[in-house]
């Protein structure tokens, strides 16, 4: 019986262990919530939890999981954000712009993973990158610097900058011309070439990513003006001491031509340090006088032409003055008054051998200071004349002539002077002429290029100086004069003086107008 009763209190007393065991309360996963997302950007985000129950075991891991489908887990990407209960932030990266992600806090213990309520969020979008252009400075003819500032790529890489320009409102990297200026954000600057002078253009710094070509403000400038252009006339109606030349401007290069002129020196290119003329402003041709030189000087001479980009300077052209000796024979007053009546004159200090007999026929008159005066083109008779005893030293020679026809005389150098260079020439004459009976005194000029068969496009002129009261009133007036030519181009050699060949060309009249220096 007793020992009955002791095997049963060992038993009651195991089934009591058995039942306090069986009371207690086994852990659980822990219970978190999730925390809104902020700061998002293109690659990364903010978020967290926080662990209000740790399910009666330890909370060894916390953190968040993320991924583009609902309801991720530690097995998708996540955070390790410590261990415990309490609250916690974490950050998402790694992220892929324009995106839409799913987030659950989560908390571990012996128990397993509880998760937080989910929230959703997206990731920015690549934008186009932000810039401005910066201002046109260091403006020239054909050059500028400008650039611009990116200050944010808006998620997307800067692979290439630069500025765009084109002399057409709002230009593109596509069509117009372009720069290369690195990569990435920040300042840059812009040499712009290739420009034209005096011109509009439009310029806007661009931006390349991933989203595009961006553009800052467009900003226009206009280049310098450039220099105008211009030629220089050739010098003409020279004498001992002055000559006559000017210029053209055909642009002003986009700024008011201000000064023009000619420029001279016994220097090759001559400039406005040197002596010059001003004749005016603007565009167009111009006439220039130039005075006080040198007699039997070669002198270099240059148009110019002045506007806010500077002075240019036209061709270079050279004027020889003649010798003190041909102003002994002939006044400038006098050589200007039949150069202006389309004589040429050739100067120089090398002139052709002129010594023989030529004949000046069909001799035609080409222009006169006489009123009412034949009409030009009328046909004079034949004048035969010699060039003889030149002498090298002085540059002289002696001449006579006779006029052959009707009413025709004879004349005699009373001193002759040569100038020219190469086969030109021109000799200068004080005449003694006989007509009728009468004498006169005249200044006289032949001009022309010496050939091996005679005198090509000679040119003939005469100046009344003395027609000695001409009691006959054949003469023409003192003061007066004519040029004449030889209308076929070219005039021959021949035997002598009295030479009577080719006095008479069909269909030309050899009489129709009187001796050269009649009336």
């Amino acid at each position: 019986m007793k020992n009955s009763i002791r095997i049963s209190r060992v038993i009651l007393f195991i089934l009591s262990i058995f039942l306090i065991q069986s009371c207690e309360k086994k852990p659980t996963a822990p219970v978190i919530s999730t925390t809104a997302v902020t700061a998002i950007s293109y690659t990364t985000a903010a978020s967290g939890g926080e662990v209000t129950n740790e399910g009666g075991a330890a909370v060894t891991a916390k953190g968040v999981c993320w991924n583009t489908s609902l309801d991720p887990t530690t097995t998708n990407s996540k955070t390790t954000d410590g261990t415990g209960i309490g609250s916690f932030s974490s950050s998402l990266t790694g992220l892929t712009a324009g995106t839409a992600y799913y987030v659950r806090a989560y908390a571990t213990n012996t128990a397993g993973t509880g998760y937080g309520n989910q929230v959703t969020f997206s990731t920015n979008q690549i934008a186009l990158a932000t810039l401005t252009t910066t201002a046109i400075t260091a403006i020239t003819q054909t050059t500028a610097v400008s650039g611009g500032n990116i200050t944010t790529d808006n998620g997307g890489s800067v692979t290439v900058r630069g500025v765009c320009w084109s002399t057409s409102a709002n230009p593109t990297i596509a069509l117009s011309t372009k720069t290369t200026d690195g990569t990435g954000t920040g300042a840059f600057t812009s040499s712009i070439t290739g420009l034209t002078a005096n011109t509009t253009y439009y310029v806007k710094a661009y931006s390349t990513n991933s989203a595009g070509t961006a553009y800052g403000l467009e900003i226009s400038f206009k280049t310098s003006a450039s220099l105008p252009t211009l030629t220089t006339t050739s010098a003409s109606v020279i004498t001992t001491t002055t000559a006559l030349s000017g210029g053209n401007i055909t642009s002003d290069g986009g700024a008011a031509v201000t000064a023009r002129g000619v420029c001279w020196s016994t220097a090759q290119n001559p400039t406005t340090s040197n002596y010059y003329t001003t004749n005016g402003s603007g565009i167009g041709s111009f006439t220039s006088s130039i005075t006080l030189l040198t007699t039997n000087t070669t002198y270099y001479i240059r148009a110019y032409a002045t506007n806010s980009a500077g002075t240019n300077y036209g061709n270079q052209v050279t004027a020889i003055t003649l010798s003190q000796d041909i102003k002994n024979i002939v006044s400038d007053d006098v050589l200007t008054i039949i150069t202006n009546l389309g004589m040429p004159m050739y100067t120089g200090k090398t002139p052709p051998n002129l010594v023989n007999y030529y004949k000046l026929y069909p001799n035609a008159l080409k222009n006169s200071n006489i009123p009412n005066d034949y009409a030009f083109g009328t046909t004079f008779y034949p004048l035969n004349f010699r060039f003889y005893n030149r002498d090298n030293n002085t540059l002289s020679v002696k001449f006579d002539f006779a006029e052959i026809g009707s009413g025709g005389g004879t004349g005699t150098g009373k001193g002759a002077f040569i100038s020219g260079s190469g086969n030109n020439f021109s000799v200068f004459l004080q005449v003694n002429y006989t007509a009728s009976g009468q004498t006169c005194d005249m200044i006289e000029v032949f001009s022309g290029t010496m050939t091996s068969t005679g005198i090509r496009d000679l040119y003939f002129a005469l100046f009344m100086v003395d027609d000695h009261g001409d009691p006959a009133g054949i003469w023409i007036a003192n003061g007066q004069g004519r040029v004449f030519y030889d209308s076929d181009g070219m005039s021959d050699i021949i035997a002598s003086l009295s030479s009577k060949n080719n006095d008479s060309t069909p269909g030309i009249s050899a009489t129709a107008a009187p001796g050269v220096g009649v009336k």
